[in-house]
Parts: structure tokens; C-alpha cells; sequence
């Protein structure tokens, strides 16, 4: 009989190597001293590639503690319900009302097992529109060791919808499970809080992120050749920003 192939174990690179630093009280620091363990990859998880399967499910798959850093942007009906524009779906947005969309219990179950299988000190990227930064996020958060320690302005540079000033902008919740720390830990200091970059145009998914901008924060908590994950993918731009920085993409859509 055919011997069974041995299974996928990912295996993150150790920390670069540093002479020890010069003794300083400065919270900055340019190395990250933190480390994932490696993991046995279930077969149904392959990397670098677009899964089509549930979110939620795809974390369960995943070991606790192992993941340095994951992305999530969930798609909510929030906005569109209860401000109520009335054309979103007939004149406009027919693309975005059409995706299916998460209740807030939903989220919450996505962040409750993003906290399980983050390793202590890791991230969550987590994208939010101007109607739930105003209101507040802190009940998903509710059970977990999550905490938000910082916020990224996203410049897509195109006028979206409002009553009153017209939405150009969407942000980013970074979000640190304890311990909280940013010394030997987040290691690239020259990204700013506002970041201008062109979003993807009428012809990609409705909700595409800033690969350039999810490389960049990727890049500032892990090392190369560390697991990048995104249970609810979308166009799956953190994949290429993934590839773009040597590091390995896990994630799925419910659409693949």
C-alpha cells in the first residue's frame, strides 16, 4: 500500500540574529524578539492559494498560539441599515449590497477564534468604516484578549457616500493580544498614521484593501516566511501583500 504523505509543518524562521542592543530607555526598537511556533497544517489548508470555504471554520482548523499577525475585514450591513441612504443596491453599491453580509454576532465569533490562535503579543488588522469607528467596537472584543492599541487612516483618494461630508477614507484597528507591547515586537516605525493609496477601480471587488498598505503593517510584526492569515479574504489583496513580503498566506471566502 502507498505510504500516507507526511503532513505540512510550517515552520516560521527564527529571529534574525542581532548583536545585543546598547543599553537605552528609548520604547523604540528596529528588531522583533518575539516568535511563532511552528504548526502541522491540516490538509484541508493549503498556502499562497484563494480556499473557498467558511471563516469560522477555518480557524477551528488552526492550533491556538500560533499565528503572529492576521487581517479581518467583515462585511456589515451597519452602515446601510441604519443610516438608511435608500439607493444603496438600486442606483449605487450593487456590487457591495449584493455580498453576504455577518451579523455582529458573526464578527464576534471571527474574533473570538482570531484571539484563540494568536500567539501572545500578535496582531489583528481590523477594517472599519466611519459609522463603526464613531460608535465603537469595543463589544466584539467582549471575551478576548484583544485590545486596540493603535488606528491606521486609509486616503482611497475617491468620494464615497454621506449626508454631509462625502466618505473618501476607511480605517484600520490594530488590535494587540496581551501582553500589549510594542518594543521587540512591532519593528518598522516610519508608517504613518494616514496613508494615501488609490483603491482598486470600479473592476475589482467592492471592498479590495490597499495591498501596499496591509504589506506594510504586515511587515512591521512578523519576520519573513511567517504565517499571514485572512479567514474572510475578500479579493484576497492581504495574499498578494503576503507574496509581495516573503511571507506565507493562509485565508478563505466564502465566495473563494
Amino acid at each position: 500500500m502507498p505510504s500516507k504523505p507526511s503532513p505540512l509543518i510550517l515552520t516560521p524562521p527564527p529571529a534574525p540574529s542581532t548583536a545585543p542592543p546598547a543599553r537605552t530607555t528609548s520604547v523604540f526598537s528596529g528588531d522583533r524578539t518575539v516568535e511563532a511556533r511552528p504548526f502541522e497544517l491540516p490538509e484541508a489548508l493549503v498556502p499562497n492559494t484563494r480556499l473557498q470555504m467558511d471563516g469560522v471554520a477555518f480557524l477551528s482548523l488552526l492550533p491556538g498560539d500560533c499565528i503572529p499577525v492576521a487581517f479581518f475585514d467583515p462585511q456589515y450591513r451597519g452602515v446601510l441599515d441604519k443610516l438608511g441612504y435608500g439607493n444603496e443596491g438600486k442606483t449605487r453599491g450593487q456590487r457591495r449590497s449584493a455580498l453576504r453580509q455577518m451579523t455582529e454576532g458573526t464578527i464576534r465569533t471571527f474574533l473570538s477564534g482570531l484571539d484563540r490562535v494568536l500567539i501572545p503579543s500578535g496582531h489583528v488588522f481590523l477594517w472599519v468604516d466611519k459609522f463603526h469607528l464613531c460608535q465603537g467596537v469595543r463589544d466584539w472584543l467582549e471575551g478576548t484578549k484583544l485590545e486596540i492599541v493603535d488606528l491606521v487612516t486609509w486616503d482611497k483618494g475617491t468620494f464615497g457616500m454621506g449626508y454631509r461630508t462625502r466618505r473618501r477614507a476607511e480605517y484600520c484597528l490594530v488590535l494587540q493580544k496581551r501582553p500589549r507591547r510594542a518594543k521587540g515586537v512591532w519593528k518598522i516605525h516610519t508608517l504613518a498614521d494616514v496613508v494615501r493609496e488609490p483603491a482598486a477601480g470600479k473592476r475589482g471587488h467592492p471592498h479590495a484593501k490597499p495591498v501596499d498598505l496591509q504589506g506594510e503593517l504586515m511587515a512591521a510584526v512578523s519576520h519573513e516566511g511567517d504565517v499571514v492569515i485572512d479567514p474572510a479574504a475578500g479579493s484576497f489583496s492581504v495574499l498578494d501583500a503576503a507574496i509581495s513580503r516573503a511571507r506565507t498566506f493562509l485565508g478563505c471566502d466564502l465566495e473563494g
